[in-house]
């Protein structure tokens, strides 16, 4: 599967009064790292491709993480996403959080391909994953890459 790296800088603003990452933190940074992802395996930004492919999002219907060495203020982390998962409509995400090279949070996530219903567009459902994203997923259109949050 193809694997997307982002290393980001952990902002004062992530932290508790005991100076470590607040956990629900991390979730906003793996739901960030989700978008990038896809960004990088579709080459596109998610407001192109959720009009490209005609779905309304990739709502998460689970999510959990596994906590192993603290984060701090300024310290430079590493997240590792890839799809670990995918099934006709709804897909795994796993997230490897790295602290100097340690598996510091470990995330995972299920989201479902979501559009309108053709039979009855007041309602939302879930849609087959186009096999356009699945090969992207699978391969990415190109290779691992980093970038810093600004």
């Amino acid at each position: 599967m193809f694997v997307f790296s982002r290393e980001i800088e952990i902002e004062w603003g992530d932290c508790d009064p005991a100076g470590i990452v607040f956990y629900p933190r991390y979730f906003e940074m793996f739901d960030a790292a989700t978008a990038r992802l896809f960004e990088a395996a579709l080459g596109e930004k998610k407001i192109a491709w959720t009009k490209r492919f005609g779905i309304l999002g990739i709502p998460m219907v689970d999510t959990r993480a596994k906590f192993f060495i603290p984060s701090r203020y300024g310290d430079h982390v590493v997240i590792e996403s890839q799809a670990s998962e995918i099934r006709r409509s709804s897909f795994d995400i796993t997230h490897r959080l790295l602290k100097e090279g340690k598996l510091a949070v470990e995330g995972f996530e299920t989201r479902v391909w979501t559009g309108r219903k053709k039979d009855d567009p007041a309602k939302i459902g879930s849609m087959p994953i186009p096999q356009e994203v699945i090969a992207a997923l699978s391969v990415g259109s190109s290779s691992s890459s980093a970038a810093s949050r600004s």
